[in-house]
């Protein structure tokens, strides 16, 4: 990979790539799942959602796993490490508790997607069902003993200062 052009940039400029970059991945999954849900409906779109984060959140989680240099099992230490790095970390405004030495609670306080979808007079994305997926799965691959619990998601929110919160759970 010739990373010529990469190398002759200062390190403000990367880490602007990095938020540009970051923006278009999450533009490009916002504009595929539009095109899905204007065509053939939100069931449709999250049918595709969710299959397509079923694969994307383990590679994802993978890479970054690598990239730490996290061990096998890095516990709920190395989750909060990980959940740090992935690709729209840098956009959205979260925050992570421990409130006791085996659970992690992830608060998503402000979401890009939802602030968009509003922004634009659409209904909140369910998003849910494919957190679910997402968050489960992105654990699992970070530690296979860590288990994930939502405890507010749209449309099923029981938190309405935040977009979702997580609970992480270690079984030892």
């Amino acid at each position: 990979m010739d990373n010529e052009v990469l190398n002759e940039l200062s390190k403000q400029q990367l880490i602007e790539l990095v938020e540009i970059y970051s923006k278009n991945l999450i533009a490009m999954d916002g504009v595929w799942f539009q095109s899905i849900e204007k065509k053939d409906g939100m069931d449709a779109a999250m049918l595709h959602d969710a299959a397509a984060w079923e694969r994307f959140t383990v590679i994802e989680a993978r890479r970054i796993k690598q990239f730490l240099d996290l061990p096998d099992r890095p516990g709920l230490e190395g989750l909060e490490k990980a959940l740090k790095y992935r690709f729209y970390a840098n956009l959205n405004e979260s925050d992570i508790v421990y409130p006791d030495e085996y659970t992690l609670i992830y608060t998503m306080k402000k979401c890009r997607v939802q602030t968009a979808r509003e922004r634009k007079g659409m209904p909140f994305h369910p998003c849910k069902p494919v957190g679910v997926i997402e968050y489960r799965d992105f654990a699992k691959t970070i530690d296979d003993r860590i288990t994930c619990r939502c405890l507010s998601c749209y449309p099923e929110v029981t938190d309405p200062s935040c977009c979702c919160k997580w609970e992480f759970s270690l079984k030892v």
